[in-house]
């Protein structure tokens, strides 16, 4: 099927913070109660029609900030020759470099990130810090660049004004769509977040990817937020389900 739209209804929650008053959680339910589940290696055609194996690392992962790329360094290190394909370009060209804006991400070698593993390594395709976690009974998040294990969860922040002097901060959850890449959004051939061929998963978002929610949010806003999901789904709103998750066939 074609990539639904994103402008369909959607179901909204905000709770504030167990764990500090002065934040409010908005969160997407329609998103964490979707079925979309990543595809890369099972059917992803990739975000470039002519780069089909990288799935979304033709173009290598901006890094957060300075303590971003020091842990994917300390995690950088520890990946073998049988772990890491381009490790001995890695170690000594660098992984990281700085792009036109000044910003700092992973570096691209032969079209791709280069840890992306390319089909026919022995080690197997893919992100060698996602495979390298996962033998060593590691979450991803703990090694991959910050938006490589985010994605397609996006976190943004806000200060509102609630006009009478006084503020709170605003952490919204929400999916994160071809608007999250800026312009070039528009440039991808495929995405998968908004696609029914992703939208297969047993279970919904927020319970797949309970550990990035968890690290996202704190231990007890997730609490809260699945118990948020829990009601969603026992109502069986069918307006707000997610139109990948639908056109999936994926209905409660």
């Amino acid at each position: 099927m074609p990539e639904t739209s994103v402008q369909a209804p959607r179901a909204w929650v905000e709770f504030v913070d167990p764990a500090d008053p002065g934040q409010i959680l908005r969160c997407d339910l329609t998103w964490l109660t979707s079925r979309y589940h990543c595809i890369f290696g099972a059917g992803c055609p990739g975000i470039y029609a002519d780069r089909p194996d990288d799935g979304c690392c033709t173009l290598g992962a901006h890094l957060a900030d300075r303590a971003d790329e020091r842990r994917v360094d300390k995690a950088m290190r520890r990946l073998s020759a049988t772990d890491w394909q381009l490790r001995a370009e890695g170690r000594s060209a660098g992984w990281a470099e700085t792009d036109e804006d000044g910003a700092r991400k992973t570096r691209v070698v032969d079209g791709a990130c280069v840890f992306l593993n390319r089909p026919g390594f022995a080690g197997g395709t893919g992100c060698a810090l996602h495979s390298w976690a996962l033998a060593h009974d590691q979450e991803p998040l703990a090694v991959k660049p910050d938006v490589c294990w985010q994605l397609p969860i996006r976190r943004r922040f806000r200060e509102v004004d609630r006009g009478d002097d006084t503020s709170y901060l605003e952490i919204t959850i929400e999916e994160y769509g071809r608007s999250g890449w800026g312009p070039g959004g528009h440039d991808l051939d495929w995405y998968c977040s908004s696609n029914t061929e992703a939208h297969g998963a047993s279970q919904p978002v927020y319970l797949t990817n309970a550990a990035e929610l968890t690290e996202l949010i704190g231990a007890g806003a997730f609490g809260t937020l699945v118990s948020l999901c829990e009601a969603h789904l026992a109502r069986r709103d069918l307006l707000t389900l997610h139109p990948a998750t639908r056109g999936a066939g994926r209905g409660r």
